[in-house]
């Protein structure tokens, strides 16, 4: 039974290849957006690898520029397929690239829906990235003479800055470490000697935080260090006052903007998808109509389009069978060998 058949006449065709010509073109427009995505994702991505402890996550603007790149040409070519589809003798030299066609067209699809499902399933894997990322950031704050650590100090102070977080969970991550280098401290001081003394490690921890946590925002100047001293300050609470430091975290402030990033994205890609379905359904109308016109040499007439020539069920097994005759195709009989040994022998 033939899938979905609908009738052609001459002028149904005619608009059925007019549309289907511009069709093609909002796809190869969406492709190129596409790739511009993914090219902008891998970006942003990029800008944030040195709080990262994995690139997992890059597979998926990785997915979108290669599926961006790949829409462009296949739907350009459909876009030439249109125009000669209504010229009996143009139209035949595209025939033998149309199964092809229909093929790379339905593994695009596949690959953009696998992109937005990968870009939330992905997100347990960006969140500890991060973690890891972030927990090795602060640890090196401090390393602006060793090589390779140099810009680590910067790079985490822009990134507080910029998305208004402190600390990988929040503020107090910073007493766990030694954030302030050994060149700029007094070892002289008794308080210096103390505070390396008194640590296990022999590491100078403060309950302070680097200016950058510092929210401008808050009316109180900013308190830096002894965060958890109320007499160090005036009229000062830590434990009810609500510090004039980010509250959140930088993991959780990153976790949010690429999600929101890819949340933004996702509908786009979808788009697309529905487009290049679009693109796949009319190409193949097209397709079976013109070439039932040609079959019954009657270029001007009715005809017969359809999806599949046969039902789900009778197209899927024989797409079985014709992969297992393949497989077959490609194995060595043993036996064959031995009667050929045998044949050679008695000879």
């Amino acid at each position: 039974m033939v899938l979905l058949k609908m009738i052609f006449p001459l002028q149904r065709r005619v608009r059925l290849a007019q549309g289907l010509w511009l069709l093609s073109w909002l796809a190869v427009m969406s492709g190129a957006f596409t790739f511009c995505l993914g090219v902008y994702l891998k970006t942003e991505l990029l800008r944030r690898a040195e709080v990262m402890d994995n690139t997992e996550i890059h597979v998926v603007p990785n997915i979108l520029m290669l599926v961006g790149l790949a829409s462009i040409g296949t739907n350009w070519f459909a876009g030439r397929v249109c125009q000669d589809s209504l010229d009996v003798t143009r139209f035949p030299r595209w025939k033998p690239f149309l199964l092809a066609w229909f093929a790379v067209a339905m593994i695009l699809c596949f690959l953009l829906i696998t992109s937005v499902v990968l870009s939330y399933a992905l997100q347990g894997h960006l969140e500890e990235s991060l973690k890891v990322g972030l927990r090795n950031g602060i640890r090196f704050y401090r390393d602006t003479d060793v090589p390779g650590r140099c810009f680590q100090k910067e790079t985490i102070d822009r990134l507080q800055v910029e998305l208004r977080c402190c600390g990988n969970n929040n503020f107090r991550d910073w007493f766990e470490v030694q954030w302030i280098s050994n060149r700029y401290l007094d070892f002289t001081s008794k308080e210096v000697k103390d505070r390396v003394r008194s640590n296990v490690d022999g590491r100078y921890l403060v309950d302070g935080v680097p200016f950058s946590c510092c929210n401008p925002g808050s009316p109180r100047p900013c308190l830096q260090y002894h965060l958890l001293d109320n007499n160090a300050h005036y009229n000062y609470e830590h434990q009810s006052e609500e510090l004039n430091l980010y509250s959140r975290g930088c993991r959780q402030a990153l976790v949010d903007y690429y999600m929101e990033l890819m949340n933004t994205i996702g509908p786009g890609v979808l788009s697309l998808v529905f487009v290049q379905i679009s693109v796949l359904l009319s190409l193949r109308y097209l397709q079976t109509a013109v070439e039932g016109a040609m079959a019954l040499e009657d270029p001007e007439g009715e005809s017969e389009g359809y999806i599949l020539e046969k039902g789900l069920k009778d197209t899927f097994e024989e797409f079985k069978a014709n992969t297992l005759n393949l497989l077959k195709l490609g194995q060595i009989n043993p036996n064959a060998e031995e009667d050929g040994d045998e044949k050679a022998a008695s000879s």
